[in-house]
C-alpha cells in the first residue's frame, strides 16, 4: 500500500509530514473550472473527488490517494488563485475589515471506497492600508495563494480572529484527514485503524 498526495502544493506537502507517514506525489490536471450553479462547498468537494479519481487511474488497488481543494469565500463569492499584482490588489482590499470563509473539499480513497469531507475556517482581517497590501504583495508571497494570501506567511499579520482549523487555511485539514486515513484502515501517528467495513 502506498499513500499517494494528488497535489503539487508544497504547503500540503509539508502538512502531509505532521501525519507521520510515507508518501510520494502524483498529480494529473484536471478542470478546475468552478460551476455557479453550485455552492462553493458543493465545488470543492466535487474537485477534490475529480482529482483523486483522476489519480487513481495510475495507481493500484490498495494506494491510499489524498485530494484537496481550497478556496476563498467572501459574501458567498469564490476567489481563487489572482492572476497579478493588480489582482492580488484588488482581493486583499475586498478582504481588509472583513470576515471570510476558507473552505477545502478533501477526498481520500482506498480502493473502492472514497471518503468525501468539507473543512470550513472562518478568518476576520483587520483594517488593511493599501501601503501595507502593496508592501505584501511585493514579497510575491500572494500570487499563488487562494485569496491573495498565506496565513503561515506574512498575513499573518493581518489575521485579527480565526474560527476552525488552522491548517485548513493553508490547504490540508490534517485533524480531519487523520480521521479520514484511520476510518480507511491507515494508522496514523502509531494508533490502531478502524476496520473498513465491507
Amino acid at each position: 500500500m502506498a499513500i499517494i498526495l494528488a497535489s503539487k502544493s508544497p504547503r500540503r506537502q509539508v502538512l502531509m509530514g505532521m501525519l507521520g507517514v510515507d508518501f510520494s506525489v502524483m498529480t494529473e490536471d484536471i478542470d478546475e473550472t468552478m460551476s455557479p450553479d453550485r455552492t462553493p462547498d458543493e465545488e470543492v468537494a466535487r474537485l477534490s473527488r475529480e482529482k483523486a479519481q483522476a489519480v487513481c487511474q495510475a495507481a493500484s488497488e490498495q494506494d491510499v490517494i489524498i485530494a484537496a481543494d481550497t478556496v476563498v469565500v467572501l459574501d458567498g463569492q469564490v476567489m481563487g488563485k489572482p492572476k497579478d499584482r493588480a489582482d492580488a490588489l484588488r482581493m486583499l482590499r475586498a478582504l481588509s475589515g472583513r470576515t471570510h470563509q476558507v473552505l477545502t473539499g478533501m477526498t481520500v480513497r482506498r480502493g473502492g471506497q472514497a471518503l468525501t469531507r468539507v473543512a470550513t475556517t472562518e478568518i476576520s482581517f483587520r483594517d488593511l492600508t493599501d501601503r501595507e497590501i502593496m508592501t505584501y504583495i511585493e514579497t510575491g508571497e500572494p500570487l499563488d495563494k487562494a485569496g491573495a494570501y498565506g496565513i503561515q506567511e506574512g498575513a499573518a499579520l493581518f489575521v485579527s480572529r480565526l474560527e476552525g482549523d488552522f491548517y485548513n487555511v493553508m490547504g490540508l485539514p490534517v485533524c480531519t484527514l487523520a480521521l479520514m486515513l484511520r476510518q480507511l484502515g491507515v494508522p496514523v501517528l502509531g494508533e490502531t485503524a478502524v476496520v473498513p467495513e465491507r
